[in-house]
This record gives structure tokens, C-alpha cells and sequence, in this order.
């Protein structure tokens, strides 16, 4: 059995669609003054044996790699197609400027490479766009490496809107955008040291994770720490000592999570 693989997992942001504040919104969360209730757009960067995993490009992308200061990574990681977890894409050229104009490889599912493909076709080198981002794209199914780092995909449900991939690294996984996770996915996802999983709000939703669901299914996962992303402002990040079980936290952007 191979030894653990140390992992510092950084939360670039853990919002809804909406993000938090939402415009135009006055209720308690949006007007607060706890930075922890400020959330852009929901994605996540894994550092692990010296590589760079960036999981998503939501349109907040620029303002969360100044914030935490990384210039490169490594390989990209999508969910899903869904705008607020890819629109951020064109930002990924600056990640070209800094590695000297290498391809950085990206991995999705089937059907989520073949709408990105379709959508942001010079982004993956299938049409002349002077300074366009270059990536590449692999779309899979079972595990794959990245410099050596095995990561296995977690397809769960996204009610209506179809398949979500999660994704395990180690003995952290991510899995965000679902309504459910299947047997089989907790199946995948044994033995955790620190999962990060959807929670959108206290009441149940179409296509995501609400409070009560959420708790439940981080219970029967069984990791030793559980984060809960994609939030929207019904939930207050100073709600969460009186919400949610101990081992258990909401998000907030900039949390990093360490695995030793």
C-alpha cells in the first residue's frame, strides 16, 4: 500500500452562481462585514508532489490567483460546463505567459470536453486567436495521472442538469454541483482525510445540495473533515458552529486545507 501523499488544498472560492454579496440583495449575509461571507465563484487549487492542480475556471479566476499569489499551475481539472465554473477560461493564458507558452493539459468527462471543445474551440488550439490560452484537452472516464499523481473521477448527479464530476486525490476529494452522491461514488470516496462537498442552502434545491442532505451524506462518506462549498447567502459562514456537526465547516474563500 503506498504511503499517503501530503496535499495543501486552497479554497480560490466557495460561492454560488450568484457569488455572495448578490447584487442588489440586502439581507444579513450580503451586508455583512465577516470576509468570510464575501464568495466568489466556486473552484479550488490542489498542490500535491510539487504540482499544481487547478479544479475549474470560474469567472472570479484572475482576482483569486492574485489573491493567492500562484502564477502557473499544472494541469486544470472541470466539474462541468456550467458557466460559473468555466468562464473564467481566457484567464488561463496568463498561466501560459508564466510557464514560458507550454500546453497545459485539462481533463473533464466526455460530454463536458466535447461542449468545451465546442464553445471555447481557440482555447484548445482548434482555430488561429492571437494570444488565446493553450490547453489540451483529454476527456475520461477512469483514473489518470498527472505527473505521477493518480487522480480518480467521481461522477455524481446534478439533477437535471446531468453528470457532475468529482474528483479524488489522495485522501482529499472535491465534489461539488450535485443532488445527491450515489452508493457507488461513497463507495470511491472511503477513507478520506478531507472532502470538500456541495451545500447550497437550508433548503432543498432541484440540482444541489441542501443543509440537511449534505450532513447526511458527509456522515456516511465518513472523511475525518468535511468542507462545504457552493454557498449561496442563505447560509452564514458564523452560522456553521450552531448548523452542522463537529468535523464538519463551512467554506470560506482562502480556507486551506492541509493533509499530512
Amino acid at each position: 500500500m503506498s504511503e499517503p501523499l501530503p496535499i495543501e488544498v486552497t479554497i480560490l472560492g466557495c460561492g454560488t452562481s450568484t457569488g455572495v454579496p448578490v447584487l442588489g440583495c440586502t439581507c444579513a449575509v450580503c451586508t455583512s462585514d465577516d470576509p468570510r461571507n464575501k464568495r466568489t465563484r466556486v473552484s479550488c487549487l490542489v498542490e500535491v508532489s510539487g504540482k499544481r492542480i487547478l479544479i475549474d475556471t470560474p469567472p472570479d479566476l484572475r482576482g483569486q490567483a492574485l489573491r493567492e499569489g500562484f502564477k502557473t499551475v499544472d494541469a486544470i481539472l472541470f466539474t462541468h460546463a456550467h458557466a460559473d465554473h468555466v468562464h473564467g477560461i481566457d484567464d488561463t493564458r496568463l498561466f501560459n505567459y508564466n510557464n514560458g507558452y507550454r500546453e497545459i493539459p485539462a481533463f473533464a468527462s466526455p460530454e463536458t470536453a466535447e461542449n468545451l471543445l465546442a464553445r471555447f474551440g481557440y482555447a484548445f488550439g482548434l482555430s488561429s486567436y492571437p494570444g488565446s490560452p493553450k490547453l489540451h484537452m483529454t476527456g475520461v472516464q477512469e483514473s489518470f495521472t498527472v505527473g505521477g499523481v493518480k487522480i480518480e473521477p467521481v461522477p455524481v448527479p446534478h439533477g437535471p442538469a446531468g453528470t457532475v464530476y468529482g474528483f479524488r486525490i489522495g485522501d482529499f476529494a472535491y465534489i461539488t454541483d450535485c443532488n445527491d452522491v450515489p452508493a457507488e461514488a461513497i463507495e470511491k470516496l472511503r477513507g478520506l482525510e478531507a472532502l470538500v462537498l456541495d451545500c447550497l442552502r437550508q433548503e432543498p434545491h432541484p440540482t444541489h445540495l441542501h443543509l440537511e442532505r449534505s450532513v447526511e451524506l458527509a456522515r456516511l462518506i465518513g472523511a475525518r473533515r468535511t468542507v462545504f462549498t457552493h454557498i449561496s447567502h442563505d447560509l452564514g459562514y458564523a452560522d456553521g458552529p450552531k448548523l452542522l456537526p463537529e468535523g464538519m465547516e463551512f467554506a470560506y474563500d482562502g480556507l486551506r486545507i492541509e493533509i499530512e
